[in-house]
């Protein structure tokens, strides 16, 4: 098998280490596009990315997406013309990534998918995607509001940011577990863009519009949630009480929102990546193989065991 030549590089720099004495081997160095800083998820996903990368000595490049996917792919050309060995992708929505992915696979950089997938016909574009099941958690917080409710409710959905893997995918996921059980409703769904004060606007608007028809809402992420807290709290009803709340994350401000009643469940989505897209992409320049999709474990918290995980939470 031929190798590509910056795979090669690396373990010539490799071999280098442990046969010539004094010879130091230079630092592996990563470009990292993140998708921005619009939840607390997102916060504790880019400082594992960076602990990791210091506590290791790779050479980090990161950049901010600040909710734009022409600043992720303006990143990605950074990267390439930086010549980084290798480049983490958070892709801000699925669609538009074939044109740079090419040049980087042109320019022998492996690209490594995290958090969220893409939609492509050439998989080949990129190693690998290391990021948690969706899907799985919109079914899971879709059957515990099931068991809780007895299959009937008026649900309103906050979204996160349309055309992400995450909001597709739990929204899906959702509507499709909602099919055995035809007494819960969803009445209406709007974007909140994954953000706590998008949360908070669209949640005003929602119960301005349905009142105390609202029984239920279902959050794509926590920080939207406890923006639906607040605006529940302001219009005079008790969220977690008057109005259930489902959401997906599992942050420790939510987390304690479920203790303290507020919020009534919350499916684990675990942010931090970073050792585990480290491993991947020491493996990847070394030239082993490497699964090509592996999704984090995700838990649910309730009443039933959120006050005794709270206190250890690292995000």
């Amino acid at each position: 098998m031929i190798l590509p030549f910056r795979r090669l590089q690396a373990l010539f720099v490799l071999a280098l280490t442990f046969l010539v004495p004094g010879v130091v081997a230079k630092p592996i160095k990563v470009g990292f596009a993140q998708t921005g800083a619009e939840s607390a998820w997102r916060t504790a996903n880019t400082q594992s990315m960076k602990s990791e990368a210091e506590k290791r000595g790779i050479e980090l490049k990161f950049a901010d997406g600040q909710g734009k996917q022409e600043n992720q792919i303006r990143a990605i050309r950074s990267f390439i013309a930086q010549r980084v060995d290798a480049i983490v992708l958070a892709p801000i929505v699925e669609t538009g990534w074939d044109p740079v992915l090419r040049e980087a696979k042109r320019a022998g950089i492996p690209v490594v998918l995290t958090d969220r997938t893409i939609q492509t016909a050439d998989e080949s574009l990129y190693a690998c995607f290391i990021g948690s099941d969706f899907y799985e958690e919109g079914r899971m917080a879709a059957d515990w509001l099931a068991k809780k409710t007895g299959g009937k409710g008026s649900i309103v959905e906050l979204q996160g940011t349309p055309g992400s893997a995450p909001a597709n995918e739990r929204r899906r996921a959702f509507a499709d577990a909602l099919t055995k059980h035809p007494g819960l409703k969803i009445i209406d769904s709007q974007s909140g863009d994954f953000r706590r004060s998008g949360g908070k606007e669209v949640m005003e608007a929602f119960l301005k519009k349905h009142g105390r028809a609202i029984t239920v809402v279902y959050a794509h992420n926590d920080d939207m949630a406890l923006g639906a807290v607040q605006a529940i709290q302001e219009a005079g009803r008790k969220p977690g009480t008057d109005i259930i709340i489902v959401s997906i994350d599992a942050i420790k401000e939510a987390i304690q929102a479920v203790v303290d009643g507020k919020i009534n469940c919350t499916v684990e989505c675990n942010p931090l990546f970073g050792p585990k897209v480290y491993d991947t992409v020491t493996r990847l320049l070394a030239g082993e193989k490497v699964e090509r999709k592996s999704f984090n474990k995700d838990e649910l918290f309730d009443s039933t065991n959120a006050a005794a995980v709270v206190a250890s939470r690292q995000y």
